[in-house]
């Protein structure tokens, strides 16, 4: 089954460069490939983007893959399906998954508290890494409440990252359980404790469970040698490159490092209930929590209302979910170095788009690109704050 989902795939790929294929939207409507590629064009040098990676898929499988602009502009190095791109917080997506396989093969339970699965405080522990320290979680004794269902759903009360707050110390923010607030953080205390419980690495259990069954070879949770050969540069909004990190430690939540081609066959596995079971997929793009906050980020994240309630904005397990005419969407964001990448599955249509790009100016499109390729309108584009380039809010 896995050789013949890559042989899928990888005939999908190439039927859709070589030819003007018809692709479907949620509505029914269609768009050719050479006018979608026509439009992300007119899009790019509009927002001035300078790398840009596109997977369309229908029926459950890639019909549209192409790349756009340069890995890096200065070598004037055009960005490939095979170049390197640091996948930011798309690196959560994939860890949901492997999350939700090892709770298929009772290595861990959503519900019980993670602490309950150590043999002290997690604090006690000894630590290589900075992500590994917790001992300041020994003034926060509610973090003891904390499952991995609200690692998965952003309800921990654990920071993003303990970095962006004024003391730069890692806390307990609100009750867990009682709120949806971004936690690369939660993520992170998921991970070690797993790593705990397993004996095995992120990167170990991720490349066993998930890369090497989607045949996924360029991809991993830290740099290998091998991506230099053609790797891409992040750029800011002023189209300043970035430097390239390449000495992170391996983090579930943000470390991915894949390519256009790689991520497809992730997504090609989630729109056809691959590695897990359908039970699994529900319970994972199931909503979890409501968000009702006006931006995922900023001071607009404290600010409740009903600015989402059209679509029930909610978080799954790893995802964030909106209720649409075609059954839920799933999406998943991911920003960072100057990358600025999204994917939505509408699971039930059998229809996703992933966009990678190593160009911040990249959200300033996103909402058109989503529009024109599959007629996605559901995407909570404002509280995720891709503000059009020619709109002013």
């Amino acid at each position: 089954m896995k050789n013949l989902l890559l042989i899928i795939f990888l005939i999908s790929a190439i039927s859709a460069q070589g030819q003007n294929s018809i692709i479907k939207r949620l509505d029914g409507s269609t768009i050719s490939s050479d006018s979608l590629t026509n439009a992300i064009e007119s899009l790019i040098s509009k927002a001035d983007v300078k790398g840009l990676a596109i997977t369309v898929f229908n029926a459950k499988k890639p019909v549209y893959m192409k790349t756009f602009g340069y890995s890096n502009v200065e070598a004037k190095k055009k960005l490939e399906l095979q170049t390197n791109l640091y996948g930011a917080s798309l690196s959560k997506a994939v860890f949901a998954v492997l999350v939700m396989k090892l709770v298929e093969e009772g290595v861990i339970s959503l519900d019980k508290p993670l602490q309950d699965y150590l043999l002290k405080p997690i604090y006690e522990y000894d630590f290589k890494v900075w992500h590994e320290d917790f001992k300041e979680l020994k003034s926060y004794p509610e973090y003891k409440k904390i499952t991995a269902r609200m690692c998965l759903d952003h309800t921990s009360g654990l920071p993003n990252w303990r970095w962006f707050e004024s003391d730069e110390k890692l806390k307990i923010k609100f009750e867990p359980g009682t709120r949806y607030s971004y936690s690369g953080e939660g993520l992170t205390y998921l991970q070690v404790v797993l790593e705990k419980i397993t004996g095995k690495t992120l990167e170990e259990m991720a490349q066993e469970k998930i890369f090497r069954p989607l045949g996924m070879t360029a991809s991993s949770y830290k740099w290998q040698e091998k991506f230099e050969k053609d790797f891409a540069y992040g750029y800011d909004n002023d189209g300043k490159i970035q430097e390239k990190d390449k000495d992170n430690a391996p983090r579930g939540a943000g470390t991915l490092e894949t390519t256009i081609e790689d991520y497809s066959k992730f997504i090609t596995a989630v729109l056809n209930k691959k590695i897990l079971s359908a039970k699994s997929y529900k319970e994972m793009f199931s909503p979890q929590i409501r968000i009702r906050s006006k931006n995922q980020f900023g001071p607009g994240a404290l600010e409740d209302g009903n600015w989402n309630d059209k679509t029930e904005l909610s978080y799954g397990l790893g995802w964030g979910l909106v209720k649409t005419p075609y059954g839920y969407g799933a999406f998943k964001e991911g920003q960072g170095s100057g990358f600025q990448h999204y994917g939505i599955v509408f699971q039930d249509k059998g229809i996703a788009m992933v966009i990678m790009s190593n160009s911040y100016p990249t959200g300033k499109i996103i909402k058109y690109l989503l529009e024109t390729g599959i007629k996605d309108t559901f995407t909570p584009w404002e509280w995720d704050q891709y503000i059009p380039y020619d709109k002013n809010f």
